[in-house]
């Protein structure tokens, strides 16, 4: 078992991360160089004063919500598994840094986590056509030897569909496949849904269709040059666990304002609400909302709101409605988005 981990931004120390004496919580302390000149990773869970922080038991089984950001879930939180396994490693019985020396550097965002637990990935495919192929089989319980691969493909990311990174001359991707229960056509979808809400003049990363199948979006959490930009979603920043959408735009709205401090970020949240409750994409859950850090030109780090994702047709939700509520109604009428506008 990990008895200590050091986070890095940029190998720049950020802080140490241990467990309490029973091992059931995490323990974080910022750097002292970093107190002086880095930035908050997470404004409400840990603002930037010394001292120790504590972890709560929930949501996330005594883990911060920015260090669960680092972690797979869903497809990636399977393929961890089935890896696993073949190692002979129930990952039920491992720890919250265990699961993050897994990760290493290879997850999304910037924090990295040292020391890491090293890969056995030897191949590295780039044929999409064959890791759909592959990702459907394992999903389908067919064979489970491409899980360490699928998984080292998909740069630790979350959500349920089967991803992987890439990059080429034009930069940074993320590309989408399909889950055995998709429609075939379902990355075609996602490019029109994107097309619509840039129409819309909401801000989605550039994106792109890869043989003519495979949605990928440009990943906003690295820069052109690769530098890697520290992200947040607002289940982490909130302490709010998608597995319990207990979430409200108006909740995002206020998130949106606090971080950003910026009234056309708020609208921009605003605009994406409409945008998911006229387009019938429920999938608007907690983790689905990003933000992120930059350095303005003053040399100042500010928080500001990420670009729009996992835009698509989502008409089934949770129980029938969307992950988050507007005006506390999972079904809300003109008079509910006028409530929070105001």
């Amino acid at each position: 078992m990990i008895e200590r981990l050091t986070v890095k931004f940029h190998d720049h120390i950020v802080g140490t991360l241990s467990l309490t004496p029973d091992n059931r919580l995490c323990v974080f302390q910022y750097d002292t160089a970093w107190l002086a000149g880095g930035f908050s990773i997470s404004p409400l869970d840990l603002p930037l004063k010394p001292g120790s922080f504590i972890a709560k038991p929930l949501p996330f089984a005594g883990n911060f919500g920015i260090f669960e950001d680092s972690l797979p879930d869903g497809y990636g939180r399977y393929l961890l598994h089935k890896a696993l396994a073949k190692e002979g490693i129930d990952d039920s019985s491992l720890s919250s840094l265990d699961r993050l020396s897994i990760v290493g550097a290879g997850g999304m965002g910037a924090l990295t986590y040292e020391p890491a637990r090293k890969t056995n990935v030897k191949n590295d495919i780039v044929d999409f056509d064959l890791l759909q192929t592959r990702a459907l089989e394992v999903l389908k319980e067919r064979q489970d030897s491409d899980a360490e691969l699928l998984l080292y493909k998909s740069g630790n990311s979350g959500g349920a569909r089967p991803k992987a990174v890439f990059s080429d001359p034009e930069g940074h991707w993320l590309v989408k496949f399909r889950h055995h229960y998709d429609p075939l056509d379902i990355g075609v979808m996602e490019y029109h849904y994107n097309e619509r809400a840039r129409n819309c003049g909401i801000d989605v990363p550039d994106f792109k269709l890869i043989n003519g199948r495979y949605f990928a979006s440009r990943r906003f959490d690295r820069l052109k040059s690769g530098e890697r930009v520290h992200v947040a979603t607002a289940g982490a920043l909130l302490g709010t666990s998608l597995n319990e959408p207990v979430l409200d735009y108006s909740n995002l709205l206020a998130l949106t304002g606090y971080l950003t401090q910026k009234a056309e970020d708020v609208e921009e949240m605003y605009r994406r609400m409409i945008f998911n409750y006229l387009t019938d994409n429920k999938d608007d859950h907690c983790k689905n909302f990003s933000f992120l850090v930059t350095k303005d030109n003053d040399s100042m780090w500010r928080w500001r709101l990420a670009p729009a994702y996992d835009l698509t047709l989502c008409s089934e939700g949770y129980n029938g409605e969307h992950a988050t509520s507007v005006n506390g109604s999972g079904r809300p009428s003109l008079s509910d988005f006028i409530a929070i506008g105001k």
